[in-house]
C-alpha cells in the first residue's frame, strides 16, 4: 500500500502520507453519530472508513437499507455493496476551510426500511502541501544614506496557506556586512521580517545591494520561499512616516452598502517638503481583500468596494503602508471584524419522503426527513420547525439539524387521498426571518370499505305478463375504496323469500346492478317474492354486503269472471247446455230469494270487483239481481199470469280495462211445490232437446218423407206389414196405450236437502203429504230417471224400477188394418227421435261427472231434471 501510494502521489507526497494519520478514529460522539479523521489531499477512491458496520449493519442488510449520504458537496460516497465510504473528489484543506484551525465535514446519513438517520463527521488535518510565498517577486527599498545603523525596515511578510505547524515561518536573508535580519511578532501572532542596518551606507562607495530573503515553514519535510531585495541608497531622508496606531480595528456590520466608511489610518512625517509628503496604499495583501476594500491614498480613508459577508468570512486582518516623498515607508495593520446580521433565511431541504403512504400505516411512522439549515450565527441561526394545515401529521427535531415527519394519527384514504402540509422553519433573529415547502403526501388504498348500498331494501313492481327479460329495477351500491378495491360487482345471494323456487324469476347483472325478469310473471301464481342481491367488491380479500330486493307483482284483467252458480250442465254437442232450475213458489212476495249468482274473479283490486246485471228474462219486471250480491230476487209478487216456466240470464262484469264478462243462466219454475214443477220440467228438458235437434231433424225428415213414399208404398208395404202381423203389435203401441202410469216413482227422497252450494244456498225438496190424483198428471208415460238414463226401450221395462205400476195390454191377434202408410212414417220418426233421445242420455252421462263436486243426492236431483 506504501508503494502505491508513493507511486500515485511521488516519493515527498507518500511520505507526507505516511506521517498523516489515514484513519485515526473513530467514535459515537453521541447518540447515532460517527466520527472520521482523515489527511488532505487523499484521491477519489481512498477509504475514509467502514461505516455500515460502524452503523451496525451486516453487508446482507445492505440491499434493503439503502445507505444514502446527504450532503451539499459531493465529497464523499459510500459504496452499496460493502457499505464503506470513500472519498468522492480531492480534499483541499485549504480551499474547503480557510485559515480555520480546523477543519471537518459533516453531513448525514440516511437508512431506509426502517427510515433513520445518522451524523457523520469527517476531520480533515492539514498536509504541508504549500510553500510560503510572497506577494512580489522583487522587494524595492530606497534607503537613504543619512539613516544610522541599527535603522530597520520591515519587509514583507510570506504567506503560508497551510495551518498548524505546517504555517510556521522562519526567515533567513543571505549574508551581507551591512544588513542584518530581525523577526519581530505581530499582534495577531504572526512575524514580521525586518531589514536591520548594520553599518552607515555610503551611497559614492555602493549605491545598490541586492539581497535574497527566504521564508521556511514547518512542516516536514519543510517548504519554502524566496523574494529577492533590491535596496537603493539615495540621499538623506531621514525621518519615516510614522503611524498613530500599530493596530488599527473596526467593527462593522456585514452586508455594509458599498463605499461605505470602514476606518481611517494616519501616520505623520517629521520631513519637510516632499519627503514629507505621505502617501497610503496596501500591503502585500490578497487580491480577495483588494475586491472587498480600497484605501484612499491621500486621506487613509480605507472603504468598502464589495459585499462583506459574516457567513464567508468575520474577520479581515490585512497590512497597510505609508511613504513619504523620500520612499520612506511606515507599515500598520487593519483589523475589521463583521458582525453578523439575521440576513439568511432558513433553508428546507427535503432529504427523503416516503409517499405514497398505506393508509394502515401505524402511528408514528416516519414519512419524509428534512434537514433545516440558517447560515446566520447566534440567535439568528437558532431555527425552530412546525408544520401548518390541517393533517394527521407532526414534526420531530433530530440531532444535527434534522427533522423527522411522522404520522400522529390513524390515516383514512376515504376521508383524504393526500395531505398537504408546509413546512415553515423561523429563525430568533430581529426581524424574525421564515421560510417554507409543502409536503404532498399521498395516502394509498387499503380495502378497508364493504360496499353500501344505496337502500337497505328495494321494492320493484312489475305487471304480470311481462315480457322475458323486462328491466325490473337497477340497484346501486358504492364502495368508498379505489381502484380494484371500490369495483363493484353484484349476485344473487340466494332464493327469494316465501316463494320456493323464485330464484329463477330474475337475474341480475354483475357490472350495472340491473335486475331483469326471466320469464313472464303471473300474478295469479305469484303476487310477491322476495331476492337478495350481494354486492362484492375486487379487494383481496373481498368485502360484500346484500340488500333485499321485494318485486311486487302488479295485477292485470287477464281473467274473466267464473260462474260458480249456477252451474252450466254441458249437453252433448248436438244438443243445448241444461241450466239448473230453481223453484218458486207463487205465492212469493216482492223481494223473495230466487237464488244467488256466485261467481269469482282471479285477478285483484279492480279487476276483481263484481257487478252483476240482470240482461235477459222471460218477465223482465219479474226479477231483479243485486248489482253487488248477485242474489236474484223478485221484483213484484208473483201472479197467476206469470208463465210456468222463466229463464233469466245475468251477466257478471268486472271493473278491469277493458272489463271481462261471464253469463249465467238460471231457470225458474213458478209451482207451489215440486211434485206440480215436474211437468213443465220434463216439458222443458224435451223441448230444449227438441230445439237443439230441429234443424238437423229437418233434413233427415223430409228425406225420409221422400225415400218412404217412394221405396215402402211400392215394394216394402206389402213385407212390412206381414212382419208386423206376425210379430203382434209394435213395443211403441204399448207404450203409447191409454193405461195409467203411477207417479209414485218419480218421487224424490223424503227431507231431501243438498247444502254444498256455495254461500250455503240449498235446493231443498219436502216428501209430498199425499198422493197426486191420477187424473193430475197428462195421459203420456212417466219413466223414471235410471230407466231414462240407461237408455232402456219401453218394450223392455226394468223389473226394480217403481215408475211403472202397470201396462198397456196388447192382443196379438188384433188387426192391424187400422195402420196406413203415414202411421208407418210416423214410427219411423219416432225411431229417428228415440235416437235422439239417446244422445241426450249421453249428455247425461257425462253430467255425472259433477259427482266428484256434488254430492249423490244432488245428482238424483240431477237426473231428475234430465227426466
Amino acid at each position: 500500500r506504501e508503494r502505491r501510494r508513493e507511486a500515485r502521489l511521488g516519493p515527498g507526497g507518500g511520505r507526507a502520507l505516511l506521517g498523516a494519520v489515514l484513519l485515526c478514529v473513530w467514535w459515537r460522539a453521541a447518540a447515532e453519530r460517527v466520527r472520521y479523521t482523515i489527511a488532505e489531499e487523499l484521491g477519489r477512491g481512498s477509504l475514509v472508513g467502514p461505516l455500515a458496520r460502524d452503523l451496525g449493519l451486516s453487508a446482507d442488510e445492505l440491499p434493503a437499507r439503502k445507505l444514502r449520504l446527504s450532503e451539499e458537496k459531493q465529497y464523499f460516497t459510500v459504496n452499496e455493496e460493502n457499505g464503506n465510504l470513500y472519498v468522492n473528489e480531492r480534499l483541499d484543506r485549504e480551499e474547503m476551510c480557510g485559515e480555520s484551525a480546523t477543519c471537518s465535514v459533516s453531513f448525514e446519513v440516511l437508512v431506509h426500511n426502517p427510515l433513520n438517520v445518522f451524523n457523520v463527521e469527517v476531520a480533515i488535518e492539514d498536509v504541508n502541501d504549500n510553500s510560503p510565498t510572497f506577494s512580489k517577486s522583487v522587494l524595492d527599498l530606497d534607503i537613504d544614506e543619512s539613516i544610522p545603523p541599527g535603522s530597520r525596515f520591515p519587509l514583507e511578510i510570506a504567506h503560508d496557506a497551510d495551518a498548524g505547524r505546517n504555517s510556521l515561518l522562519i526567515y533567513q536573508l543571505t549574508n551581507d556586512p551591512s544588513f542584518t535580519l530581525a523577526v519581530t511578532e505581530n499582534p495577531d501572532g504572526s512575524k514580521q521580517p525586518e531589514l536591520v542596518l548594520e553599518r552607515a551606507l555610503d551611497r559614492e562607495k555602493q549605491n545598490s545591494f541586492e539581497l535574497v530573503l527566504m521564508a521556511v515553514d514547518g512542516g516536514d519535510p519543510a517548504r519554502s520561499g524566496t523574494v529577492q531585495v533590491r535596496i537603493n541608497v539615495t540621499d538623506a531622508n531621514d525621518n519615516p512616516p510614522v503611524f498613530s496606531k500599530k493596530v488599527y480595528e473596526a467593527r462593522v456590520a456585514e452586508n455594509l452598502p458599498a463605499g461605505s466608511l470602514v476606518l481611517e489610518v494616519r501616520a505623520t512625517d517629521a520631513d519637510t517638503g516632499s519627503n514629507g509628503r505621505v502617501s497610503y496604499a496596501f500591503g502585500s495583501i490578497p487580491e480577495s481583500i483588494r475586491a472587498l476594500f480600497t484605501v484612499d491614498r491621500n486621506s487613509g480613508e480605507v472603504r468598502t468596494v464589495g459585499q462583506l459577508d459574516f457567513e464567508e468570512k468575520n474577520k479581515y486582518i490585512f497590512g497597510l503602508e505609508a511613504t513619504d516623498g523620500g520612499g520612506l515607508t511606515a507599515h500598520c495593520k487593519a483589523q475589521i471584524d463583521i458582525t453578523d446580521e439575521n440576513d439568511n433565511a432558513p433553508e428546507i431541504t427535503i432529504l427523503s419522503l416516503s409517499s405514497p403512504v398505506p393508509e394502515d400505516a401505524a402511528t408514528g411512522t416516519v414519512v419524509a426527513v428534512l434537514k433545516v439549515r440558517d447560515r446566520d450565527s447566534g440567535e439568528n441561526g437558532q431555527v425552530s420547525c412546525e408544520l401548518s394545515g390541517e393533517a394527521p401529521l407532526s414534526i420531530v427535531a433530530s440531532p444535527g439539524g434534522s427533522y423527522k415527519v411522522v404520522t400522529a394519527s390513524a390515516l383514512d384514504r376515504e376521508q383524504a387521498s393526500e395531505h398537504r402540509v408546509t413546512v415553515v422553519a423561523r429563525d430568533r433573529g430581529r426581524p424574525v426571518l421564515s421560510s417554507s415547502t409543502e409536503l404532498v403526501l399521498e395516502v394509498s388504498d387499503v380495502n378497508d370499505n364493504a360496499p353500501v348500498f344505496e337502500e337497505a331494501a328495494y321494492s320493484a313492481y312489475v305487471a304480470e305478463n311481462n315480457a322475458a327479460g323486462a328491466l325490473l329495477l337497477r340497484v346501486q351500491a358504492r364502495d368508498a375504496d379505489a381502484g380494484a378495491n371500490g369495483r363493484v360487482s353484484y349476485w344473487l345471494a340466494g332464493g327469494s323469500a316465501g316463494a320456493a323456487g323464485a330464484a329463477p324469476l330474475v337475474s341480475v347483472e354483475a357490472r350495472s346492478g340491473a335486475l331483469y325478469a326471466q320469464r313472464s310473471l303471473d300474478y295469479e301464481q305469484c303476487r310477491e317474492f322476495s331476492v337478495e342481491v350481494r354486492a362484492q367488491d375486487g379487494g383481496a380479500p373481498a368485502r360484500s354486503s346484500t340488500a333485499t330486493v321485494r318485486v311486487f307483482v302488479l295485477d292485470r284483467n287477464d281473467n274473466a269472471p267464473r260462474v260458480l252458480w249456477p252451474a252450466a250442465v254441458a249437453a252433448p254437442a248436438e244438443a243445448a247446455a241444461v241450466a239448473p232450475f230453481e223453484v218458486v213458489p207463487r205465492s212469493a212476495e216482492a223481494g223473495y230469494l230466487v237464488a244467488k249468482v256466485v261467481a269469482v274473479d282471479a285477478d285483484a283490486g279492480r279487476n276483481a270487483w263484481l257487478s252483476y246485471e240482470l240482461v235477459q228474462a222471460s218477465e223482465p219486471a219479474l226479477f231483479r239481481v243485486g248489482l253487488h250480491s248477485g242474489e236474484v230476487r223478485t221484483a213484484r209478487a208473483v201472479s197467476e199470469r206469470d208463465a210456468a216456466k222463466q229463464r233469466l240470464v245475468a251477466v257478471v262484469k268486472d271493473h278491469g280495462q277493458p272489463a271481462l264478462s261471464a253469463t249465467a243462466t238460471l231457470h225458474v219454475v213458478l209451482a207451489e211445490s215440486l211434485q206440480e214443477a215436474l211437468p213443465e220440467l220434463s216439458e222443458r228438458a224435451a223441448g230444449a232437446e227438441a230445439a237443439a235437434a230441429a234443424a238437423e231433424l229437418q233434413f233427415y225428415l223430409v228425406l225420409a218423407l221422400a225415400l218412404l213414399s217412394a221405396l215402402f208404398v211400392l215394394s216394402v208395404a206389402l213385407a212390412v206389414l206381414a212382419r208386423l202381423r206376425r210379430a203382434g203389435p209394435p213395443a211403441v203401441l204399448r207404450c203409447l196405450g191409454a193405461q195409467r202410469f203411477s207417479v209414485a216413482g218419480a218421487a224424490f227422497p223424503a227431507d231431501f236437502c243438498e247444502g254444498t252450494l256455495p254461500y250455503s244456498y240449498n235446493l231443498c225438496v219436502a216428501a209430498p203429504a199425499r198422493a197426486v190424483p191420477e187424473a193430475a198428471w197428462p195421459p203420456v208415460p212417466v219413466l223414471s230417471a235410471e230407466e231414462l238414463l240407461g237408455c232402456d226401450s219401453c218394450d223392455k221395462p226394468n223389473p226394480n224400477s217403481s215408475a211403472v205400476v202397470g201396462v198397456m195390454s196388447a192382443n196379438p191377434d188384433a188387426p192391424l188394418t187400422f195402420l196406413c202408410p203415414w202411421w208407418i212414417e210416423m214410427m219411423k220418426g219416432l225411431s229417428l227421435l228415440h235416437g235422439r233421445l239417446d244422445g241426450l242420455g249421453a249428455s247425461l252421462v257425462e253430467v255425472s261427472s259433477l259427482a266428484e263436486r256434488f254430492s249423490l243426492q244432488q245428482l238424483n236431483a240431477y237426473s231428475m231434471v234430465g227426466e
